[in-house]
């Protein structure tokens, strides 16, 4: 999910940048600033609900959970003492939050501010989007009902340094959410600031390897601050980190190359173009995109008219010719690299196989068969998309190939920030949602959830019983084997896919341009670089 910038000059971000470096005749290294972009506004720096890329980062960067990323993505202890084993069938997981753990201001970090945090995320007045993160969590459905209190939730302090958590049920998958979703709130502030916490950099308080400063919810600058309090503060070596919006990639390309930043995104053009520039890095990332048709309307409820849509798509071309970014064709709902199977180890995309195709005319008989059974000529139906590059592009492709081979459709393309598109998809205010998904874990579960009619991820309010039925026996890892979940999950991949609950589009590449003269800014599948890894060469 993608991003905002307001419209400042080109000239006014040099100047940004600029400020920024002007630390580079400082009299060290760790001193020397560095200048990075990011390619839109963050939602929210509120840990409990943010949904969207951008919020994710800059809170990894400044938040740390129970668990964190080592360099190369594997999941150690953060401010737990370490990675613990479950007790009780895996169900009960009993932490110790260290000593040396602080807030920004010196304040322990204790086992409340997780139990503030996990008790928001899934309160019901908090419409988080990523409350089923932690839907294993004892009493998640009835607190998330508003049936009980959430009070009830299995999440407790048990003193102010130990943390219980108890699941309903194992969920194998756990620390890696824990490592890259799940992280305290200040319990004292969120008492403060209820809402609103979040909302700006005044109105939170990081724990993790830098503060957040100079964020004001809408501005198009900020930085990282060395937090000083941090546990591990000796191993950081830049003691700060210059962010600036930057959304057109000609820009950011102008910018790395004249030396003003350090790292920024690619997209599109500018990744063929730097094909090689030894300082280009390119991963595939957990990412999916793909169109959401609201289910309460009535043209976009006809499976019909969503099967058309998926046929006209040739997701090759979309990939190569029009995003030219490194993304791959989607297969289905899943990603590569999401998971393997149990028993033979192969990768779940290749296992499923190929669920989609490009069949224009198929297209145009489907899109046929449904004006007819809605009684219609033809429609007037709006796209919704970010106002990004990448998002813009990939929406002109589909209204192209949509009103050349759906004789009757009128396709607009409606471009916004990505919090209002956000906004705007929550709502269920849209007919089609150009969206996406990044998984923080290796499971095709959280994918599928997309098209659950009881997931609050789940915009297109697709309600499908069997589909529903399925990832409830999917979640049920007490009554089946890991094998017997596996095939369960392949079942429902290819029943979402078939029945165009969401049409899966492509797994969005990676691409950033990273200075030679900066170390330890390393990419995986899951991950994007972190900075308290980083230091000057």
């Amino acid at each position: 999910m993608m991003k905002k910038l307001v419209g400042l000059s080109f000239g006014l971000l040099a100047i940004a940048a600029l400020a920024g470096c002007g630390t580079m005749q400082a009299k060290s290294s760790d001193d020397k600033a560095l200048n990075v972009t990011m390619v839109g506004n963050p939602a929210t720096a509120n840990p409990a609900i943010s949904g969207d890329s951008n919020s994710s980062s800059i809170i990894a960067q400044t938040q740390e959970g129970l668990y964190t990323l080592n360099e190369q993505g594997k999941v150690v202890a953060g401010v737990a003492e370490k990675v613990v084993k479950p007790t009780k069938n895996g169900t009960v997981y009993t932490f110790k939050i260290k000593k040396a753990a602080k807030w920004a201001n010196g304040d322990p970090v204790t086992a409340q501010d997780f139990v503030t945090s996990f008790q928001w995320q899934i309160n019901p007045k908090s419409k988080s989007q990523v409350a089923n993160k932690l839907k294993f969590l004892k009493n998640y459905d009835a607190v998330q009902a508003g049936k009980k209190a959430v009070s009830a939730l299995g999440v407790k302090a048990l003193d102010k340094s130990t943390l219980q958590l108890t699941l309903s049920k194992a969920q194998p998958w756990l620390p890696d959410i824990l490592a890259t979703s799940e992280y305290p709130m200040k319990t004292d502030l969120f008492k403060k600031y209820g809402s609103k916490y979040g909302t700006s950099s005044t109105k939170t308080m990081s724990e993790g390897a830098y503060k957040l400063v100079g964020w004001s919810g809408t501005t198009d600058s900020w930085s990282y601050v060395k937090n000083t309090h941090y546990w591990n503060a000796k191993n950081v070596k830049i003691n700060k980190v210059a962010v600036q919006v930057v959304k057109d990639p000609s820009t950011s390309a102008s910018l790395f190359k004249s030396g003003k930043v350090q790292e920024t995104t690619l997209s599109g053009q500018y990744i063929k173009q730097n094909a090689n520039n030894k300082e280009l890095k390119t991963t595939l990332n957990s990412s999916m995109r793909f169109l959401e048709f609201n289910d309460k309307k009535t043209v976009t409820h006809n499976t019909k008219v969503r099967q058309a849509f998926s046929y006209v798509i040739d997701r090759n071309a979309l990939t190569k010719n029009v995003l030219q970014d490194g993304s791959a064709a989607a297969k289905s709902l899943i990603p590569y690299g999401d998971g393997d199977d149990p028993t033979t180890g192969k990768d779940f995309s290749e296992d499923v196989g190929n669920l989609l195709s490009y069949n224009p005319k198929k297209a145009t008989q489907l899109w046929n068969q449904a004006k007819k059974e809605l009684g219609i000529k033809g429609a007037n139906l709006e796209l919704l998309t970010a106002d990004t590059d990448e998002q813009k592009h990939a929406a002109q492709y589909l209204q192209q190939q949509a009103q050349k081979y759906m004789p009757g459709l009128k396709l607009t393309i409606k471009s916004m920030p990505l919090a209002q598109q956000i906004a705007k998809g929550s709502a269920g205010n849209f007919d089609i949602d150009l969206d996406g998904w990044n998984t923080g874990w290796r499971d095709p579960s959280d994918f599928l959830q997309m098209a659950d009619g009881t997931s609050p991820v789940n915009f297109t309010k697709w309600d499908n019983a069997h589909y529903t039925n399925l990832l409830k026996k999917v979640d049920d890892t007490s009554a089946y084997t890991t094998q017997q979940r596996w095939d369960l999950m392949k079942e429902a991949d290819k029943y979402v896919t078939q029945q165009a609950g969401l049409v899966p589009l492509y797994q969005q590449a990676k691409a950033h341009l990273v200075s030679n003269q900066v170390g330890g800014l390393k990419y995986t599948m899951m991950t994007d670089a972190q900075y308290k890894y980083a230091y000057w060469k």
